[in-house]
Parts: structure tokens; C-alpha cells; sequence
């Protein structure tokens, strides 16, 4: 079954906050292999004009990729979620995301298409601070796997 056009341009309401900890970022910088200093010591963060450690720039896809889960959970957009993979990820960033920071997520369905009966959706997450100030945009598309003829 086709996903719902009249779905595109559906915003949804932002997440709860979800508060960045060092910790989390120490771990994440380790499972993907990045010692990059910033990540993990404030220090050598200070140093190249940060607050506190940043995170790595796909930390954010954990956030997104969460807030994402209202819009794929939605059952009157009729996605089957068990025939979703993942088809692509960007992001644009107005700054790093920091230890400490309280960050909210705005999803929106961006694009609803069917190409050779596969379903393809387009989300777009805007994070913002608890100060209300922009810190990234992702962007994830998810294909439904057409499903197979009896």
C-alpha cells in the first residue's frame, strides 16, 4: 500500500529535551573509532574555542533518527516499519553539539514518493537548544521494500 501523499509538509511536535552528557559522547567518539581530543578531553576542546567536549557529527543521528520514530509510528501514514531500510543521511550544522546541551527535535515529512513500488520517505529533524537557537538539520530517508507477490 502506497504511503499517504497529503502527508508531506506534517510537522510533528517537538521531542522531550534529551541533555548531551559527556559520557554519551566519550562512548559514541569510541564505538566509531574517532579520537579526535575535542570528543573526549575539555580541555583540548577549550583550546579550539569550545564550551565543553563536542560531539563527532553523527551523534546527532541517534536524536533524529528517535524523533524520526513518531513520524514512522504514525498509523495513519500506513508505513510498515518491519519492510524499512535505511536509505540515506545528511545533516547541516549552524554549530557542534556540546556536553550540556538540552536538545529538542521537530520532525517534518519532506517528501512521500513511490519508485519501482518501493516507498520512500524524506524526514528532515531540526534540533534547537533549550535556548531555542538552531544547531542542526538531519535529513533521513527511509525506503518500505515494496512486499513480495504470493
Amino acid at each position: 500500500m502506497a504511503l499517504d501523499q497529503s502527508f508531506v509538509g506534517r510537522s510533528y511536535p517537538p521531542t522531550s529535551p534529551y541533555e548531551v552528557g559527556r559520557e554519551k559522547i566519550r562512548e559514541f567518539a569510541e564505538a566509531i573509532g574517532d579520537a579526535h581530543p575535542a570528543y573526549t578531553d575539555a580541555e583540548a576542546a577549550k583550546a579550539l574555542g569550545y564550551q565543553d567536549v563536542i560531539a563527532p557529527p553523527t551523534f546527532v543521528f541517534s536524536i533524529t533518527y528517535r524523533a524520526a520514530g513518531v513520524v514512522v509510528q504514525d498509523p495513519q501514514l500506513g508505513l510498515d516499519y518491519s519492510r524499512v531500510v535505511h536509505g540515506a543521511q545528511r545533516f547541516a550544522y549552524t554549530r557542534p553539539v556540546r556536553a550540556g546541551d538540552r536538545l529538542t527535535v521537530v520532525s517534518t515529512i519532506e517528501g512521500v514518493k513511490s519508485m519501482a513500488g518501493n516507498d520512500v520517505l524524506d524526514i528532515r529533524g531540526e534540533v534547537h537548544d533549550e535556548s531555542g537557537e538552531h544547531v542542526v538539520t538531519a535529513w533521513t530517508k527511509l525506503v518500505a521494500r515494496a512486499a513480495e507477490e504470493a
